[in-house]
């Protein structure tokens, strides 16, 4: 009778160890996520806080870069599985050229988060009186570099375009005199224009090619799609999960101003003023057609990807 209690204690304890390691169990994703802190770039870090990735079997591993142009080299690398908020005309151009990238999701649609400022004592009110002078982006192949491009020949300035990587720094060297015009995305520089110290002069949407279209891209490579196709899917519908969380459940609002050590108005704000639930929903890559077109009249492909090409290219998990 001993015997048998104890073999069942130890079947007991086997099950149990059985289930701890399957509750444990959970597949890695390395993610590169450009610019740390906007509201549409932390869909991944506020689902992992929320516990929604882990839900869906996934542990993200997760490092932030200046600006979409690293994110992308950092997918091409290697180096990361996922790039979150890729510029859609980098990847347009890295595609052209024969890069393995592959596109599992819109990221963002509409620029009107994104905004170019300047010090409020400065002379220049509008986009229009930069000729001579310097105006940021982060990195080459960002969204914030087609959007600064799209400037020059919408508006025929003769201003000098500079990569001057994410918004802290960016501030930093507008405020020092060594660049004229910055860029950067809420909540980053509420403070500022509130105080007066810095005042918009242009929005994303100022940029008629981009006003309306899908401007950041979820990507990843080819092998990794193949090789990890239902790791991705899940990661897409945990992604989804957690939009739709960030929008319903006022305790999204709680963990995101903690994350940030904001308060929860000005991430109310960040939402409610920049980011309608709409602007980040990854299912549909947004005014495609015109996209393609504005890639080669903007010099990031040498001619109009085919319909062939794009199917290629967009991978989007079905629901």
């Amino acid at each position: 009778m001993i015997a048998k209690n104890t073999f069942r204690a130890a079947l007991a304890a086997m099950g149990v160890l059985a289930l701890a390691g399957s509750a444990s169990a959970q597949d890695t994703l390395k993610l590169a996520v450009g610019q740390r802190g906007n509201w549409d770039t932390s869909v991944s870090e506020l689902g992992q806080r929320a516990g929604i990735f882990k839900k869906h079997g996934l542990a993200l591993d997760i490092v932030y870069t200046q600006g979409a142009g690293e994110t992308l080299q950092a997918v091409l690398s290697g180096s990361v599985d996922i790039g979150v908020a890729a510029g859609v005309m980098g990847v347009l151009g890295a595609y052209s050229k024969g890069a393995p990238v592959r596109v599992i999701g819109a990221e963002t649609t509409g620029a009107g988060d994104l905004y170019w400022y300047v010090k409020s004592d400065s002379p220049i009110k509008t986009l229009k009186d930069t000729d001579g002078k310097t105006i940021s982006y982060s990195t080459n192949g960002s969204s914030t570099h087609g959007i600064v491009t799209a400037f020059m020949k919408q508006y025929d300035l003769k201003a000098k375009p500079t990569a001057t990587g994410g918004p802290p720094g960016t501030l930093t060297q507008v405020m020092s005199g060594q660049i004229d015009v910055g860029w950067s995305a809420p909540p980053f520089g509420l403070d500022q224009l509130d105080q007066n110290q810095i005042r918009i002069i242009a929005s994303g949407n100022d940029a008629a090619v981009f006003k309306g279209q899908t401007v950041r891209l979820l990507a990843t490579t080819a092998p990794v799609l193949q090789s990890r196709k239902a790791v991705i899917d899940r990661y897409m519908k945990a992604y989804r999960e957690t939009i739709d969380w960030m929008y319903s459940d006022p305790e999204a609002l709680k963990v995101y101003s903690q994350w940030l050590n904001i308060s929860e108005a000005k991430a109310k704000r960040t939402r409610d003023d920049f980011f309608p639930k709409p602007s980040i929903d990854p299912d549909k890559v947004v005014g495609l057609d015109t996209i393609v077109k504005d890639a080669v009249d903007l010099k990031f492909t040498a001619t109009q990807l085919t319909k062939d090409q794009l199917s290629e290219l967009i991978q989007i998990p079905p629901r």
